[in-house]
Order: C-alpha cells, then structure tokens, then sequence
C-alpha cells in the first residue's frame, strides 16, 4: 500500500507543469573561428560563456512572470553539465567577408502575466542592425499571430515611443544579436545568439 502511495505521489510531482516553467533567462551572443566547423562554433559557446551547458534548443515563447536577467546574474543559477533550454539562432560561413548575423527576437507584452514570443533568425548577407530589426518584427508579428490577430489594423509601430500597439496593448521589442564578416583567410566563422531559461 505504501509502495503505490509513493508511485501515486511521484506521478503528482511529475505532472506539475509548474516544475518545467521558467522562471528567468537571460540572452547572450557569441563568435567563433576556426579551420573546423564544429569547433568553430565550439568558440562561439565560449565566448557566449554557455560552452559548458547541455542545451537543448526550445522554441519559442517567453512564459509569463519570466524575468530577464543579465548573464552575470543568470549563470549563478546554471552549474556547468546542467540539461539546460535555451532559444538559438546561428549562422557559419567559410566565404572571405561575407556578413552573417544571428539574432533573437522578442516581443513582450507590457502586462507581466501574459506571455511573449521569441523568433530566431539566421542570415547571411545582412548587417546585424538589419537583421536584429527583422527578428524583432518576426516575434511581433508571431506573436499576433498566436492571439490570433495577424492582420489586425490596430497593429502599429509607434516611432516616437519605439513600441508596438495591437488593440489597445503596448509591446516592447528587443533583440539581441551577433553579426561577423567571414574571415579572410576561409577560417570558419560561426556566430550564435541565445536566449537562454532558468527553471
């Protein structure tokens, strides 16, 4: 009797969807070069400081009550070999300075208990602004999407105030982007960008 207590109180932890809801993240970029593909972009987890994370790449919502952190705040949670979620944009090149840009997007509603929208974005051939505005406006845009407002009129960009307005609601966009030429001599060069969770 005991015994199917336990097995009964083990599923009950296990089912709690609360237990697998982040609850902070932080975004961060990095840029890698190398003979090899892959340990190029070994370099570019390096020099974004989540070299020594198992990640698995998630897509694509930030969940409610989520709380961005800087990375120095963020990897005080995170012990090097820990399975950690992370939302991942990259990009390599072996081509001599050709540009390549990775970027994540977000859109985040101003009302915390609602949940926003990440995009990913990998290109080659665009600057890191044009790039990093194009993941911005994805997310957005995704984001209406899910509330089922893709073509809503009320979607506007404020210019003044730098903000989206969909029916009567005020969202801000970010991105947060890694952009490179490829190198001269035809290294590998891998750029990455990361929104990374904290359960």
């Amino acid at each position: 009797m005991a015994k199917n207590r336990q097995a009964s109180n083990s599923n009950e932890e296990f089912s709690n969807p609360l237990q697998y809801m982040p609850k902070g993240m932080f975004f961060t970029k990095g840029k890698g070069i190398h003979k090899d593909y892959l340990t190029s972009f070994e370099l570019a987890l390096r020099d974004a400081r989540i070299s020594d994370l198992n990640i698995v790449t998630v897509s694509s919502i930030k969940p409610p009550k989520c709380k961005i952190l800087s990375i120095s705040e963020g990897r005080k949670y995170l012990l090097p070999g820990q399975i950690t979620f992370a939302v991942m944009a990259r990009s390599s090149t072996q081509e001599p300075n050709r540009l390549i840009a990775a970027s994540i997007g977000l859109a985040n509603p101003s009302e915390d208990e609602k949940y926003g929208y990440l995009s990913e974005h990998h290109s080659t051939g665009e600057t890191g602004q044009k790039a990093g505005d194009y993941a911005e406006d994805m997310a957005m845009e995704m984001l209406a999407t899910t509330m089922g407002l893709p073509n809503d009129p009320s979607l506007k960009w404020d210019d003044k105030l730098e903000q989206w307005r969909l029916s009567g609601k005020i969202y801000k966009t970010q991105n947060y982007t890694q952009s490179a030429e490829g190198n001269k001599d035809g290294l590998w060069t891998t750029v990455l960008s990361a929104a990374v969770f904290i359960l």
